[in-house]
């Protein structure tokens, strides 16, 4: 179930009860800045293991040199990208060898809160 949406200038975060929805805003580099706003907002809601999915319905760039920062985050349990893009995976695919949590990539936002889910329960 739904428990709020937050929106940023770069981007809409949907929170439920154990993982949060981002979809980041057409365009966007996103980058440390814009990171360390999505963990200190991500680490206030939670304060019990969730999983970050991030539905790339937008096309935009990730640094790759976020991700080891990002993978301290403490209850973070695990990493999703959702695309139907073929480019967009392939980026996914570059970006997951900087992550040492979980991190699946889903061409569908259902199997991927489905593999959340599944996760949490691991933990």
């Amino acid at each position: 179930m739904l428990e709020t949406v937050v929106k940023l200038k770069f981007c809409t975060l949907s929170f439920y009860d154990r993982y949060v929805i981002a979809e980041i805003n057409e365009g966007v580099h996103l980058d440390h800045q814009h990171n360390e706003a999505l963990i200190e907002i991500t680490e206030n809601h939670y304060s019990k293991p969730f999983v970050y999915i991030t539905n790339r319905i937008n096309s935009y760039s990730v640094d790759p040199n976020v991700y080891p920062r990002t993978t301290r985050v403490k209850n973070l349990a695990g990493f999703a990208v959702v695309s139907r893009v073929h480019m967009a995976k392939l980026n996914a695919q570059i970006e997951q060898m900087f992550f040492s949590k979980p991190f699946e990539i889903f061409s569908e936002l259902e199997d991927a809160i489905n593999w959340a889910k599944d996760l949490i329960k691991k933990n």
